[in-house]
């Protein structure tokens, strides 16, 4: 168990740490906003490309993991989208807000460096492919919704270019088809260029789980929204079942593989939840409530899976290897 606690509390200590540190110094959202920038736009991309790009191309080609991720997540959207509908009375706008917050998953701020730490360097591809799919899915599903549900006329070949940019411009999915493309032809970095890119790397994730805390101690809450705890039961706890179901279902995958998964589906509600929220002005408190909530929750449930994962008592097939 003491190994446990080793792995989980530098994440979570580094969470917490911004969070006391946003509380104490009381930094205003708008401070945050360099910090930002360099996480999504200059810290999380290197460490994407070298997650891909030392990987063998053949790898990335799995495509059954990749349906049946997707997938799932894709299962805990409509069936939060669902549930949201019902509390919001046909609110569409803030049912799509509620789907977000039951299927996204922190993915991208603390999915690579928790899967890589826990399982190790075959975590690399899995954790890759998830990130990319898992933000195809729900950045083609959210404008749409959004639109749908607004009270104006759908533009369709608008929103669809809308989405298009969004998917192709974003760094993330960047620096992932360029990595693809330095393991499809073995491509190596100049030495100084690949030091740098590995310094950017290896900072990627604490400043990013930093940050994390800060902006969840700029949120406050004032109540909660009976939905908000369902949908945190769907994204800490039927996210991974579903995820670990599937790939029994389908079988004849690695050990870590499947753990890379039920790990990443696992993982709290991602602070993209909240921006999306902002982004389109609706169910804003609600969503940076359930980030917040959810955070605190994923401490007990990310870290009890953890020592299953560890331990390997959590099995990688549930109808036989």
């Amino acid at each position: 168990m003491l190994n446990v606690i080793n792995l989980a509390l530098p994440f979570f200590g580094l969470i917490l740490l911004g969070f006391f540190c946003g509380r104490l110094m009381k930094i205003p959202e708008s401070g945050l906003t360099w910090m930002n920038f360099y996480i999504v736009y200059v810290a999380l991309p290197p460490l994407f490309y070298k997650l891909i790009a030392a990987t063998p191309f053949h790898e990335l080609q799995n495509w059954w993991f990749v349906i049946c991720t997707t997938l799932a997540t894709y299962l805990m959207f409509v069936l939060s989208l669902g549930i949201g509908l019902v509390f919001s009375k046909g609110n569409l706008k803030a049912a799509t807000s509620q789907a977000v917050l039951g299927s996204y998953s922190n993915i991208g701020y603390m999915g690579p460096g928790l899967t890589l730490a826990t399982i190790g360097a075959k975590a690399s591809v899995p954790t890759a492919l998830i990130f990319v799919f898992d933000n195809i899915l729900l950045f083609s599903l959210i404008p749409f919704l959004m639109a749908l549900g607004s009270s104006g006329r759908l533009e369709v070949w608008k929103t669809t270019k809308l989405v298009i940019w969004r998917i192709v411009s974003h760094p993330f999915n960047i620096a992932s088809f360029l990595a693809v493309i330095a393991a499809y032809f073995q491509l190596q970095l100049p030495v100084a260029i690949d030091k740098m890119v590995t310094w950017l790397f290896n900072s990627a994730a604490p400043v990013a789980l930093f940050a994390l805390g800060v902006t969840v101690a700029s949120r406050k809450v004032d109540r909660i929204a009976p939905e908000v705890p369902i949908h945190l039961f769907i994204k800490l706890i039927v996210h991974p079942v579903v995820v670990l179901l599937l790939l029994s279902m389908v079988g004849g995958f690695e050990r870590e593989w499947v753990y890379t998964a039920v790990l990443m589906a696992a993982l709290s509600p991602a602070l993209g939840v909240f921006v999306v929220a902002r982004q389109y002005d609706v169910y804003v408190n609600n969503a940076s409530t359930g980030v917040l909530l959810g955070t605190l929750a994923s401490i007990v449930t990310v870290t009890a899976l953890l020592y299953l994962i560890t331990t390997q008592m959590l099995p990688w097939s549930l109808f036989g290897r």
